[in-house]
């Protein structure tokens, strides 16, 4: 990436994070270059750096910028794209648009995560089924955003990527993964969803984000090893 620092930049994470490639891929989009520093994958031993960057949630991503913590994902965003004005602009430069497309991004946040994270941690046939259901509702919704919002074009953001797209999106790697953890469940369906198949693939495949996305095969064992920890975990108590 080219060297478009305004000092130093330092991001606290995780790889198979979701919310942590979303300002990893912020910053490549604004072509800033970054130290990503990576905690423990399953967090179960965190950092004395995330302790005294984010003392109140103790959670990843913290983005550090001249020695100034930011947390939260979106948040982080928005304060990159802010920062780091001369790239392309990810947040809408129209006010209207703008709150949309931060409540597309808080639905993500509130309907599609929860259910990823319930069907790779479920117990039981019945849960993975629900987890499956309410995950499939999401990503229609989200179908009928994208031809909303986007207005034609290959992204939410119009012609580039945008702020719904980096909330999203940062969600595809695990939603490919959960496909394949659930016997073949489409969630990206062709005919029900042809949108976000052509846009997932569009988004997947950008300078931005295709080092940053992890593979489906990388995440799947990463998840089994936290299943494992969780399982593991609930013997003890």
């Amino acid at each position: 990436m080219a060297d478009n620092n305004h000092g130093d930049v330092k991001l606290i994470g995780t790889w198979p994070s979701p919310f942590s490639m979303r300002p990893r891929i912020a910053l490549n989009v604004k072509s800033v270059e970054y130290e990503f520093v990576q905690e423990q994958e399953q967090l179960c031993s965190k950092s004395e750096l995330l302790f005294k960057s984010n003392p109140v949630h103790k959670k990843v991503p913290v983005l550090i910028h001249i020695g100034k913590p930011i947390c939260e994902s979106n948040i982080i965003v928005e304060y990159i794209d802010e920062v780091w004005p001369s790239g392309p602009s990810i947040l809408p430069a129209d006010a209207h648009d703008r709150a949309v497309a931060r409540f597309w991004a808080a639905y993500v946040d509130e309907k599609c995560f929860p259910n990823l994270r319930a069907a790779v941690t479920a117990a039981s046939e019945e849960e993975k089924n629900r987890a499956a259901d309410q995950l499939k509702e999401v990503i229609a919704r989200m179908e009928g955003a994208y031809g909303e919002v986007s207005r034609g074009k290959d992204f939410f953001g119009g012609d580039k990527i945008g702020f719904v797209d980096i909330a999203f999106g940062s969600m595809l790697g695990w939603v490919r993964a959960v496909q394949v953890m659930l016997g073949g469940v489409k969630l990206l369906d062709e005919e029900k969803t042809p949108g976000l198949v052509k846009w997932a693939d569009k988004f997947s495949a950008d300078l931005a984000v295709k080092d940053v996305l992890p593979e489906t095969g990388k995440l799947i064992k990463f998840s089994k090893l936290l299943i494992a920890a969780i399982r593991a975990a609930a013997v003890e108590d």
